[in-house]
């Protein structure tokens, strides 16, 4: 079912379009709505799951970076292979309050409801549920919870629970709970049954880890506080969880508290009288390390519950919101013309963005935040290219603690390059140490492309921010090893003319594995190396001290910076002119076309139901490959050579992976199809609110939310932004009134108001700053300047013209072209339909 085609029925649209409210519980999509309904601040994240218990598809508790190792056995060992696996780790749940009335159990999938409502308000971070239950007696009761995880007090998270007894009196019993589970299974799970949902080879789910991970070290209470700590089985990480309840009440109550290796429990019993509350306020502390001892841990949680019991927990409330309204101030999009259900869920993506980055505080930010266990709570390079970039043009010091995770890394990608007989670094393809964990080289460890990944990030923050300390003692270093590897990776061929390959890697496109001259590879290194060699040049002027220094201390001399501008003029950029396009790589064009208008829904993802062999043999793409390097390197292209690539790949691009849509849309709408690009958008929008992924049960997509950020900011509202230039080339699409949103640069703040037929740019913050506009220059001052926009319809190719091969920054700074001749390649099938795709003949075909 399409979220955004036919909403589901319990989910409503408040008036406010700031949040998610559900108004009927369901056991039919556990999975789906534990993932929507998490809290989390990017250290500590708690799935949606009822505070009661039961029905759960998976109880989750996760903290960025703990986890667990387990040896990777590959059934052909060779050298260089990852050796060893890294699993996040499902740690002690703490949000078990379950609640008795009569003696009977809240179930809400065995219970009598009379109402009930849960909803997630993106303004104040808490997660709330309020119903009225009719016990078997026929007694009426109102209960209220709410889950915060704080962004200002990382290892701090508050819940609530409120019973009245509506009609009639009777003995309640509140259980609240420090539960040590096992893969996320609760008491009630029967040994053997199935845990989650999905087939038993996708590589998406996380894997299973033995039977006992954490080992119990030290348990403790008091009247009022209890405290539990566990080591891990083989990475040795130690954890210590703790809770304090406060209980408000005129009812007369007894209680308990008790703890033992795996759990602790406070329990209330309570003689409720009709109409006085029961309120229980519950402060939990979470710390973790990578060696400290438990002990020191428990001291940790104790200060942490000691700051909430002097403080009071309505400071907690306050500065959560003060927090997240500081967020909005500048990541808010809003859009008019546009659906209620649209801007609540643009809200709802970029709501996760907080959720994952926030407090991550150098650690890196999981493809699935921490929110699930899908992918095992690895790093990937989808956050330096969908995450990141957000958020530096919203909260850029977010966007340097994530970043400070690559550079905290460097040395063990220098270890990685080295053990793969390359000089320089290698940043594993997916992590939590820094350290490669990627069991399947061809798909994984082959994509070098990760170094040019975190580069262009690297740069990016730095020309956006114009933080030079930063760029000049953080960033070069890594500039300079990943610079350093593509000159030791790639060779030199003298056959008509002296060319720069690269040879032996896989790009983003995981259905095509190591190939010859990637052309995203081969883009985004030649973009590395100039990067690097700009960055050393610079360097010397400004800071010829440093300069000298971290030459030492690197062993870089001069001629290695020249080397590095040497291997970028001399890059083979892949062009064939009987097609007009740029092949994926030098092969690609050879393969037989996968026929996706027959491939039955039932063989969707193909990852799943084909051996990689057999995909690889094929012309077909599980994601944007060559579209993603000409929206990051868009300046080299023109619009009508990004027009050709598009409409060649895009119907061969199948969409299995969750980040195709957001740049197929991005470039929709850069060159002119802009139904496309609408529906690209919507597709990544709704792809966890609707599942059409099939897994959101493992998590959020991290990535995906981040890149719907890039479809409005970038897409429809046409942002670019290289070496300091910020120009704009606007689609707005066509049932929309205005978006609206800001822009963070170097200390100044811009709000950018696209309507249909202007642009104004209003600088909050900040004196001067220089635009362009469809290549004219606009200089923005203390006043709002409004720009009138002509209507621009869809690019019409010239297809005998010229179309630039190289790009824009050749030596002498001329463009390479190739004469396209008056052949077309026929049109192959559509992934999306069995009509035909669109041809570079007719470019208004639908």
């Amino acid at each position: 079912m399409r979220f955004h085609d036919d909403p589901i029925d319990r989910f409503r649209f408040p008036d406010d379009q700031w949040a998610l409210v559900e108004t009927q519980p369901s056991t039919e999509d556990l999975g789906k709505t534990e993932t929507l309904f998490s809290v989390g601040n990017g250290y500590l994240g708690m799935r949606g799951n009822p505070s009661e218990g039961r029905d759960t598809h998976t109880h989750g508790t996760f903290i960025n970076g703990f986890h667990e190792v387990w040896d990777i056995h590959h059934a052909e060992n060779a050298y260089g292979f990852a050796r060893t696996g890294q699993t996040i780790v499902n740690v002690p749940d703490s949000k078990l309050m379950k609640l008795y009335v009569d003696d009977e159990p809240l179930l809400l999938s065995a219970n009598e409801l009379q109402s009930y409502k849960r909803w997630l308000d993106f303004r104040e971070g808490v997660l709330r549920r309020e119903l009225v239950w009719r016990t078997p007696a026929g007694k009426l009761v109102r209960v209220a919870t709410s889950r915060m995880v704080s962004f200002t007090q990382r290892h701090l998270a508050l819940m609530s629970i409120e019973v009245t007894m509506l009609e009639g009196d009777a003995p309640v019993v509140i259980s609240s709970q420090i539960l040590n589970r096992q893969d996320g299974q609760d008491e009630y799970h029967v040994p053997g049954a199935s845990l989650g949902e999905g087939l038993d080879n996708d590589p998406r789910k996380a894997q299973r880890l033995g039977d006992r991970v954490l080992e119990p070290q030290l348990h403790w209470h008091s009247d009022r506080r209890m405290i539990l700590g566990f080591r891990t089985a083989r990475s040795r990480m130690t954890l210590a969880v703790g809770a304090d309840h406060f209980i408000d009440t005129e009812n007369a109550y007894d209680e308990i508290i008790d703890t033992t290796s795996e759990m602790g429990k406070k329990v209330y019993q309570i003689e409720a009288k009709q109409g006085q509350p029961i309120r229980i306020q519950k402060s939990v502390a979470y710390h973790t390390s990578r060696g400290v001892p438990v002990t020191e841990l428990f001291d940790r949680v104790r200060r942490t519950l000691d700051r909430v019991r002097d403080r009071g927990t309505e400071c907690y409330y306050d500065s959560q919101r003060e927090w997240l309204k500081d967020y909005w101030d500048t990541a808010d999009v809003r859009i008019k013309g546009a659906p209620t259900s649209v801007q609540q869920a643009v809200r709802w993506n970029l709501f996760q963005i907080a959720q994952a980055a926030a407090r991550a505080d150098q650690r890196g930010i999981p493809a699935k935040g921490v929110t699930g266990s899908g992918y095992e709570g690895h790093y990937f390079w989808d956050t330096e290219v969908y995450v990141i970039p957000m958020l530096t043009f919203t909260h850029p010091r977010l966007a340097e603690n994530a970043l400070r995770f690559r550079v905290n890394t460097l040395a063990q990608a220098q270890s990685r390059a080295a053990e793969l007989s390359e000089q320089g670094a290698l940043f594993p393809w997916r992590t939590i140490t820094g350290e490669e964990a990627s069991a399947y080289y061809a798909a994984g460890t082959a994509q070098y492309h990760i170094n040019a990944d975190i580069a262009h990030a690297l740069m990016t923050y730095a020309w956006a921010t114009r933080d030079k300390n930063f760029l000049f003692h953080d960033a070069a270093p890594v500039m300079i090893e990943t610079a350093r590897m593509w000159a030791d990776l790639g060779f030199w061929r003298v056959n008509g003319g002296r060319q720069f390959h690269i040879h032996g890697v896989t790009g983003p496109d995981e259905y095509t594995t190591v190939v010859n001259n990637n052309f995203y590879t081969n883009v985004m290194a030649r973009a590395n190396l100039f990067d690097a060699a700009a960055l050393m040049r610079r360097m010397a002027e400004e800071d010829p001290l440093w300069f000298e220094h971290l030459c030492a201390e690197r062993h870089l001399s001069v001629d290695e910076i020249g080397a590095w501008e040497e291997c970028a003029e001399g890059m083979v950029i892949p062009f064939d002119e009987t097609f007009g396009i740029h092949p994926q790589d030098d092969q690609f064009l050879e393969r037989e076309l996968w026929d996706l208008a027959n491939t039955p829904a039932s063989k969707r993802p193909l990852l799943l139901h084909y051996h990689p062999l057999v995909i690889y043999r094929f012309q077909v793409l599980k994601q944007a490959d060559v579209v993603l390097a000409m929206f990051l390197q868009g300046q080299d292209f023109t619009q009508a050579v990004k027009l050709a690539d598009f409409e060649y790949y895009d119907p061969i691009t199948t969409g299995d992976s969750s980040l195709s849509s957001l740049v197929q849309s991005i470039i929709a709408a850069e060159v002119g199809h802009q139904e496309m690009a609408m529906e690209y958008f919507r597709e990544g929008l709704y792809c966890d609110l609707s599942d059409s992924h099939g897994n959101s049960s493992d998590g959020v997509h991290v990535a995906s939310t981040g890149g719907i950020w890039g479809c409005l900011v970038n897409g429809f509202g046409g942002m670019r932004y290289y070496k300091g230039r910020l120009s704009f080339d606007p689609r707005l699409p066509a049932d929309w009134t205005s978006i609206r949103y800001h822009l963070v640069l170097s200390g100044k703040v811009l709000e950018v108001e696209l309507q249909r037929d202007e642009i104004i740019f209003t600088l909050t913050s900040g004196r001067e700053l220089d635009v362009t506009v469809r290549g004219e220059q606009i200089h923005l001052g203390d006043q709002p300047v409004h720009v009138p926009l002509a209507d621009q319809g869809p690019l019409r190719p010239s297809l005998n013209g010229s179309f630039p091969v190289a790009g824009l920054r050749r030596a002498d700074g001329s463009l390479v072209t190739a004469e396209v001749p008056d052949a077309v390649p026929e049109a192959v099938p559509s992934p999306r339909s069995s009509t035909p795709a669109m041809s570079l003949a007719d470019p208004h075909a639908t």
